[in-house]
């Protein structure tokens, strides 16, 4: 029988939604597997049955255009300041080539690609250090749930402005919250943030996120990208999904939900639960290890960490099954 990989290994922990690593790791494991290892809405947007898209022509201009005007509305800014990217993972790695001064500092621990795309790294307590230059964060934050209110935020925009410095916020997992984007700090602000439509929508791979940012920082990301920078699909599914606003309505209710019940679930194993989206959770445990291991074994997936073999990340089960697996494998501990 193959031994199953340690969760140290790279393939895990460098990001999530290693399903088939995880079945050659695991091949005892009970199918289906339950993927707790990404922080993606496990019931995503129900696409309409009568909304077809044709992938013959070039992607309509117009329709781009009315995408980011509908995005635009959802995040609470003017269109202008909108530009639909294929994925927030690409505007994240496309953000040294779009102007910001230079060095480029994460605030840690924070999102893998963070510490790819700077230079250097700082933890948030003594951002205060940073003396110009970009400061990357992510609000909330990827893997700890940590969250910034706005007063904080704009106290920071303010600070780097200052300093002759930018802030770029990784607003990935904000949608769960209607309060509006960061860059409504002002029309010129040197502030960006990014969103991606996969997360909160549950369709990751129609690869849609969008950067909100000032004119002169749309104008250069569309001359890096083209006319054509995201899919006939991606308009047409995100154009529909932005502006069905009782399904967003309903959803961010849910996952409220769906985190209390994953929080208690946690709490009855020991497992003390931390983080302020509701698509994910944190948990710091010694045993972290083990359980990964465990529930591997039982075919459910979590997000292991190389630099803090202490944590363990949960994404939501789906529905009252996934609930009862994960239920069953904690209690086997």
């Amino acid at each position: 029988m193959m031994q199953a990989k340690s969760m140290s290994e790279p393939d895990f922990a460098r990001h999530g939604g290693r399903i088939d690593d995880a079945l050659a790791a695991y091949p005892d494991a009970p199918r289906p597997w339950i993927d707790l290892s990404t922080g993606i809405n496990p019931v995503p947007w129900p696409v309409p049955k009568g909304l077809l898209v044709d992938p013959a022509p070039l992607p309509s201009t117009a329709a781009l255009a009315d995408l980011e005007q509908i995005a635009a509305c959802h995040f609470g800014v003017e269109a202008r300041h909108v530009a639909a990217v294929p994925g927030s993972e690409i505007a994240l790695r496309l953000l040294p080539m779009l102007g910001v001064p230079l060095p480029i500092v994460a605030a840690v621990p924070s999102y893998g690609t963070h510490r790819e795309v700077a230079s250097e790294a700082v933890a948030l307590a003594e951002v205060d250090r940073v003396r110009g230059g970009t400061l990357l964060i992510a609000n909330p934050n990827n893997p700890d749930g940590r969250l910034l209110d706005r007063a904080a935020l704009h106290k920071l925009a303010m600070r780097q402005a200052e300093r002759g410095g930018w802030l770029v916020v990784d607003e990935a997992f904000a949608d769960t919250d209607p309060a509006p984007s960061i860059p409504a700090v002002g029309e010129d602000a040197p502030v960006i943030a990014m969103r991606s439509f996969g997360k909160f929508f549950g369709l990751a791979g129609i690869r849609l996120g969008f950067i909100i940012a000032p004119p002169m920082v749309i104008a250069a990301l569309r001359g890096l990208l083209g006319d054509w920078p995201v899919s006939a699909q991606a308009i047409g599914w995100g154009r529909a999904a932005y502006a069905d606003r009782e399904w967003i309505e309903a959803t961010r209710i849910a996952l409220v939900e769906r985190a209390r019940r994953l929080d208690a679930m946690l709490a009855r194993h020991g497992l003390s639960a931390r983080g302020a989206s509701p698509l994910f959770r944190l948990v710091e445990h010694p045993d972290a290890r083990a359980i990964f291991e465990r529930l591997g074994r039982a075919g459910i997936l979590t997000r292991p960490f190389v630099d803090r073999a202490d944590w363990l990340r949960f994404g939501l089960p789906a529905d009252d099954g996934a609930f009862g697996r994960l239920d069953r494998a904690l209690a086997r501990g």
